[in-house]
């Protein structure tokens, strides 16, 4: 990758950091080579901090890193974009992204709902609803989509928006805990549509 770091004064190029599952935009920082090789080589990214003068891994003092996943650069050659797992809220002010947390997507959403799912996979299945479902085995949450399956089509003949929407609901959270069962994620549903559109 031959990043052009002589285009600003002081050496630096811009990074913005981009959420790899929500594909939402995280932050923006600087970067010179040594943070580009001590990014891929930590697999945490890291910047070079203006204000302390020095390399700074995000994360290094709070505990939330962002995980590096890739980086591309753009046809410039002078500005980066970073794919990355946040670990954590982003922003020093606890939101998700530098720009709020109204700056994300309506699908982030559902990614943080992929998360509170595993979370309450092996949690008590008498204090966790998900967790019984878990405990029950695949047949029991495959009979569930079913029924919400079933229960969505009803409610699809029919003219109440509300619930036609609710059972909607209903049938892609226990969806989503299918997938997990089977050891996948939305994400991996994602590929195989991309992979269709582009054949």
């Amino acid at each position: 990758m031959n990043i052009n770091f002589t285009k600003y004064a002081d050496g630096l190029v811009p990074a913005i950091i981009q959420d790899a599952n929500t594909k939402n935009v995280l932050m923006l920082g600087f970067m010179n080579q040594v943070a580009v090789d001590a990014t891929i080589s930590l697999k945490n990214v890291t910047f070079f901090s203006r204000s302390k003068n020095r390399l700074w891994t995000k994360g290094e003092e709070s505990g939330n890193f962002l995980q590096y996943i890739s980086m591309t650069l753009d046809c410039d050659q002078d500005t980066l974009l970073i794919q990355a797992v946040p670990l954590g809220p982003v922003c020093h002010t606890g939101t998700s992204t530098c720009w709020g947390e109204d700056a994300g997507n309506d699908f982030s959403f559902l990614h943080q709902l992929e998360q509170i799912i595993g979370a309450r996979k092996n949690a008590d299945p008498s204090s966790s609803y998900v967790a019984s479902l878990f405990a029950k085995g695949i047949n029991k949450i495959a009979q569930k989509v079913g029924e919400e399956a079933v229960e969505l089509v009803i409610e699809a003949k029919d003219d109440d928006a509300k619930l036609f929407l609710d059972e909607s609901a209903d049938l892609l959270f226990h969806y989503m805990i299918l997938l997990q069962a089977k050891g996948y994620q939305l994400s991996d549903i994602a590929e195989v549509l991309k992979q269709r559109h582009q054949g």
